[in-house]
């Protein structure tokens, strides 16, 4: 050797490509190509932001007990079993880092989000990854997948990019049937768009290895500031805090993240929003012939006749300033992912997936 080497498995992951943002030459741009809230932050995470400004010279609380309370005090939950991250992304990395290893195996389903396998791969552990039916996880799949060297179990629910939910029945079959020993990581990312639904957090409270993990980055708009959080035994919640960084948030996303946990009212208009603009767009879609499964988050999964219609049409779309996402690294290559817009931004994305339809042969 002639440099230096990192970890085996490092060199093996391919690098997470986002949403795009912009079409040279194109000006009037709707993103939809990462699920964010279209009508962005609220405004009393906007002036909480505001305010930190004049104490940026100052550490942000290493134990971030504020934002911890806000989130016990709306979900019902105990403030010392929350963790809070540099978005959820950071708590599965954490996740892998203390629980995964070379000859643990990470279990994942084949649609699931990318980030489990990057963090996976990055702790040198061995994937596994179980088939869904028909963009749905499989329990029955996951539970003949687990063996004695099985370390954690990746489910995320409602599914990224599927937008599919389990049901809790079938979460509590999986969780019954699983050794003791696996960490189950529930991934609620989107939980915020089912009304009336805990995101598996009577799961953590009734066992010790459920972790579930939630985010401030869709309905509450804060995906530029990076703030998730997570929930969980407290002896794992102990080993997670071992190997999170004392500052790995800052003061104004600790101030604007307590804030937008505390507008109830905002959460209620946007999901009210979201989940009718979804009804609209997934009927109007069907009734072009794109079909999509029943969603529980802020997004479809609008399946075409294959790839090559899938790009085509996404090529269209993005000559009109309309970008969706591709999902070919999902498994799903004859998809589209789109964001739910406002009922404008609805309008315009039918009216450009007609058009293409009307002039393909």
């Amino acid at each position: 050797m002639t440099q230096p080497q990192p970890q085996p498995g490092i060199l093996d992951i391919q690098l997470y490509v986002g949403g795009k943002s912009s079409v040279q030459g194109v000006r009037d741009i709707l993103k939809l190509s990462s699920n964010e809230n279209p009508n962005g932050p609220p405004a009393s995470a906007q002036q909480a932001l505001a305010e930190a400004a004049s104490t940026l010279h100052r550490y942000p609380s290493s134990d971030h007990s504020g934002l911890r309370a806000a989130l016990a005090e709306l979900h019902g939950l105990e403030a010392q079993r929350i963790i809070c991250g540099c978005g959820s992304d950071e708590l599965i990395s954490f996740l892998c880092q203390a629980y995964a290893g070379p000859e643990v195996e990470v279990i994942h389903t084949e649609h699931g989000f990318l980030m489990y396998r990057l963090y996976a791969m990055a702790a040198g552990a061995r994937l596994v990854c179980v088939p869904e039916a028909e963009r749905h996880v499989d329990v029955e799949a996951i539970l003949s997948a687990i063996t004695p060297r099985t370390g954690m179990i990746f489910i995320a629910n409602p599914g990224n990019p599927t937008g599919t939910k389990i049901s809790d029945e079938d979460l509590a079959e999986l969780i019954a049937k699983t050794p003791k020993t696996v960490v189950i990581v529930l991934d609620g990312a989107y939980a915020d768009y089912v009304e009336g639904w805990d995101g598996g957090a009577r799961f953590v409270e009734a066992h010790d290895n459920v972790v579930m993990l939630r985010t401030l980055s869709k309905m509450y708009g804060l995906g530029g500031l990076r703030v998730g959080w997570g929930y969980g035994p407290q002896h794992i919640i102990d080993v997670l805090n071992r190997v999170r960084g004392p500052f790995n948030i800052s003061a104004p996303a600790l101030a604007a993240g307590e804030a937008a946990v505390r507008d109830h009212d905002f959460v209620i208009q946007h999901r009210a929003q979201n989940n009718a603009a979804r009804a609209y767009l997934a009927e109007e879609l069907a009734a072009l012939g794109v079909a999509s499964d029943p969603s529980d988050a802020n997004f479809l999964l609008a399946r075409f006749a294959s790839q090559e219609q899938a790009e085509a049409c996404d090529d269209h779309l993005q000559s009109l300033g309309i970008l969706v996402r591709r999902v070919g690294s999902y498994g799903l290559p004859e998809c589209l992912r789109i964001t739910v817009p406002d009922m404008a931004g609805c309008a315009r994305v039918v009216q450009a997936v007609r058009s293409f339809l009307e002039k393909t042969p």
